[in-house]
């Protein structure tokens, strides 16, 4: 292959790079109005009483829109108003938008806004939602529209229950010898995207609905705001342009609701909407919190045998995609270990807390911190080497997963082999713990990784090329292009098929769902396998065509054509040949007479064979496909001021086939970093009455320059034979095992089991010392 496995530099890198790149608040125009949200104060109040009088004697306001006449909207469970009109639920929750002829007259006319609440009791976490005398937060759970069947329990705060149940619990108990169990808990966080959300919208004269958003699936909100407001989806066009970053974070509808609200008040004149840094961090959706317990037993011998697990999780003030994210937590509940005997149960649970959306590694890190962490803890009751106890249980072709898929080579990769690598790396023979001096010891900590895309089960993808006439191709596909590099992957793949060079692809980086092939949402690391597969087909197609065209004008056979090397030409005798660009548009005879025309090819993937969960066993197919592989973490601690800094962090991942060496690297070295800063530093700290203390990047701390370790990233090839050319998904992986490793590694290091996170130097201080 002479296309797949280089390191291509990215299709959209000049524009980025010279800073011509566009981005939605980019975009002006004389007729734009500006919508400024007004947000809650508090996490649960009633609203009393909002008066407008000062905002509304403004000259220059267009409009105020309150709640109260508009539908209840969430992608899982209907149970969020757009616009807070009876009762706010979370600290930032919007409750009114106004519009204006600048934004600035629109801020002064948002805090002109004179509104009464009186203060409720509320919910602060996850297991005191789970009290029986809990405050209700949702009293209309069982009267709400649930579209996905999301199994709710009217008259509690649970949104959603997912049961596994795999094998018999109590048999797994009594083959067990040694037990363990522990609890773990960190609060919500957020993504920290460099581009804050921003829409706009406006309805033409015509009746269209044009929104453009930073948005990873702008194919679901064109479904989602024709099914809210009942409008004909064919008259909802959407476009996306670059997004700068999303993390999961932009995969959520809110504000693009919220434009066209605003737009649908001032008559369809477009009006843009974008989120301060304050904004985008409590009243968007942000990354989920969990409180866990984890019950593990295994033989003398070290295997495992049972495993008992509560997974709650702090779903916010509304379900949205909380339930999802609960659902994929249980469907990979054990991590990537074999166990005979499985019994978990995954709830949703509302709280007063900023509502969560997909984060990089969808529920995956959160789940694996708690169990393999209780791995480590198992490892040091039983004296054994914590890398031993996981290769001895790795999970391996043949096993089955906790929904009871049958696992094979091409489905789950070779995880021991990523394990074995990992040693060498780490330099684990050295001993995990190494003393640097009186008071600095030097401590290692490991965690292995999987992950399964838990998606629509129906979820496609499709892809349009069209020739251009100097036999150039467009790939035009409805990936986003979120900084990950997908589309430019995708532009080997087609290189790669078509045995052209990479420089004659042109890729159309904006989406506009008027004219874009749908794919489902840029999410789940399934861009590259769903529209990779689409790239394939659509490339068959124009092959066929290519060789069509050719066997008219030379005379041959279909069969007898290879295309390649820009040309069409005789398999037995490539001296036979014509340009593509010859025929690419048509073919004109020397007499004038002319056949065919622009070739245009067509593809699409749905992905096959997945099934919805039972709902009392969790049996069933969520997905493709596993990603595996094992992670490291070495850190340096002052044992004095439980200060440390990160020294090494490793990852070797099976991914099936490296396609962009480069590309894979830098993905999987970002979301390694996200991983440490999520583990170390990021959290929302909230008061007593569920509010937000730090939404502004002068308290809330992601991992700055200079505080990285050395990274190390390798990859292990066991191809996947349904991907095209055998590649796994690789976008989020790196983030998974790093919460465990750091805290398996400080653990080992200060000698106390470090369960809650972020790992900052106060809390390991607190739980060396007893203190609360």
């Amino acid at each position: 292959m002479s296309i797949i496995g280089k390191s291509i530099y990215r299709q959209e890198s000049l524009e980025k790079v010279t800073g011509k790149a566009k981005y939605t608040n980019d975009f002006e125009s004389k007729e734009m109005l500006y919508g400024k949200i007004v947000t809650s104060p508090y996490a649960h109040a009633k609203i009393m009483n909002i008066n407008d009088t000062k905002t509304r004697s403004m000259k220059g306001i267009r409009a105020i829109i309150l709640g109260g006449n508009l539908p209840l909207t969430g992608e899982e469970l209907r149970d969020r108003p757009p616009i807070a009109f009876d009762r706010v639920r979370y600290f930032g929750e919007v409750v009114a938008i106004v519009v204006a002829d600048t934004l600035l007259l629109a801020e002064l006319g948002a805090n002109n806004l004179d509104i009464t609440y009186e203060p409720l009791p509320v919910v602060n976490s996850p297991s005191e939602s789970l009290r029986p005398n809990a405050p209700i937060i949702h009293e209309n759970l069982g009267n709400y529209k649930n579209p996905t069947g999301a199994s709710l329990e009217p008259g509690t705060n649970i949104a959603s229950k997912v049961k596994i149940r795999k094998g018999d619990i109590e048999k797994g108990w009594i083959e067990s010898t040694v037990t363990v169990e522990a609890t773990f808990s960190f609060h919500p966080s957020d993504h920290a995207a460099m581009e804050t959300r921003c829409s706009f919208a406006q309805i033409h004269e015509d009746g269209t609905v044009e929104i453009t958003s930073s948005s990873q699936a702008p194919f679901m909100i064109k479904k989602l705001i024709a099914d809210y407001f009942d409008l004909s989806s064919g008259n909802i066009v959407v476009n996306t342009p670059l997004v700068g970053g999303a993390y999961g974070g932009k995969a959520s509808v809110q504000w693009e609701i919220l434009s066209y609200i605003a737009s649908r008040a001032v008559g369809g004149r477009p009006v843009k909407i974008v989120y301060t840094r304050e904004e985008d961090m409590v009243t968007a959706p942000g990354h989920i919190g969990l409180e866990a317990k984890v019950k593990l037993g295994c033989t003398k011998e070290g295997i495992l045998k049972a495993a008992e697990l509560l997974y709650l999780w702090d779903g916010g003030a509304y379900s949205d995609k909380s339930i999802d994210l609960s659902r994929a937590g249980a469907v990979d509940c054990t991590g990537p270990y074999h166990i005979e005997n499985i019994f978990c149960d995954s709830l949703c649970m509302y709280t007063n807390h900023p509502y969560p959306a997909p984060f990089r590694g969808f529920s995956h890190s959160e789940v694996q911190f708690a169990f393999d962490r209780t791995m480590d803890i198992l490892a040091k009751k039983m004296n054994m080497d914590p890398l031993h106890l996981r290769y001895i249980n790795a999970i391996k072709p043949g096993d089955t997963s906790p929904t009871q898929v049958k696992l094979n080579f091409s489905n789950i990769g070779n995880l021991q082999k990523c394990i074995s690598r990992l040693e060498e790396l780490m330099d684990w023979e050295d001993g995990q713990i190494i003393n640097v001096d009186h008071h600095k010891v030097r401590a290692k900590g490991i965690s292995c990784i999987w992950k399964n895309s838990t998606i629509d089960t129906n979820s496609s993808s499709g892809v349009i090329l069209t020739f251009n006439p100097d036999g150039s191709i467009n790939l035009i596909t409805g990936v986003v292009e979120i900084g990950t590099g997908t589309k430019t992957v995708l532009a080997q793949i087609l290189a790669e098929k078509m045995k052209m060079p990479i420089e004659k692809i042109h890729v159309q980086m904006t989406v506009n769902t008027q004219s874009t092939p749908e794919h489902w949402k840029t999410v789940a690391s399934r861009g590259i396998f769903m529209a990779g597969r689409a790239v394939l087909k659509a490339a068959d197609d124009v092959i066929f065509q290519l060789k069509e065209r050719a066997s008219c004008v030379l005379r041959a056979p279909i069969e007898d054509f290879e295309v390649g090397f820009e040309k069409v030409f005789l398999r037995d005798d490539p001296t036979i040949n014509i340009d593509v660009k010859k025929i690419a548009y048509g073919f004109t005879y020397p007499n004038g007479n002319a056949v065919g025309g622009q070739i245009i090819g067509r593809g699409t993937y749905t992905l096959r064979h997945l099934t919805r969960l039972d709902k009392e066993t969790g049996r069933g197919k969520p997905g493709p496909e596993w990603t595996v592989g094992a992670q490291g973490v070495e850190i340096e601690i002052d044992t004095r001021t439980y200060q440390y800094r990160l020294i090494k962090a490793v990852s070797v991942i099976d991914i099936g086939k490296v396609l962009n060496p480069g590309g894979a690297r830098g993905q999987v070295m970002g979301a390694m970093s996200m991983g440490l800063s999520f583990a170390g530093r990021e959290t929302f700290i909230f008061d007593e009455y569920a509010r937000v203390l730090n939404p502004q990047f002068r308290t809330y701390r992601p991992l700055r320059y200079g505080e990285h370790p050395k990274y190390i990233i390798e990859f292990v090839e066991t191809p996947q034979i349904d991907a095209p050319y055998g590649a796994r998904g690789i976008g989020e992986h790196g983030i998974i095992g790093m919460p465990a490793a750091l805290g398996n590694a400080l653990s080992a290091g200060i000698h106390i089991e470090l369960n809650h996170l972020p790992l900052i130097p106060e809390l390991i201080w607190r739980t060396k010392e007893g203190r609360k």
